[in-house]
């Protein structure tokens, strides 16, 4: 995964790279949707939809806006959106014995 802080920490004196890449460890163990050095391709879209539907969820007026498009009620898309969120995108892929 690309990330501008690693690109800082690269260029910064050696004692600044250090506390940079402490935030950023502090930052991806806080917040489990930043990602990692070891997330995948298929958790990052997961994590892309998931906090989609939690966006929509958590602001009224979008979650109309759906609700107006798709012909039906709030609660049902509220519902809907809620049930996405198990596996927005499928079974995860299998792993080879490569990546290990």
């Amino acid at each position: 995964m690309f990330s501008f802080l690693h690109v800082f920490a690269e260029m910064a004196a050696p004692t600044e790279r250090f506390h940079v890449l402490s935030q950023l460890d502090h930052l991806q163990s806080k917040y489990t949707g930043c990602g990692h050095a070891d997330t995948s391709r298929w958790e990052w879209i997961v994590n892309q939809h998931r906090d989609t539907c939690a966006s929509l969820i958590g602001h009224p007026d979008h979650l109309s806006l759906v609700a107006v498009c798709e012909n039906e009620s709030r609660a049902r898309v509220r519902f809907n959106l809620l049930n996405q969120m198990i596996a927005p995108c499928g079974p995860p892929p299998e792993k080879s014995p490569l990546d290990d």
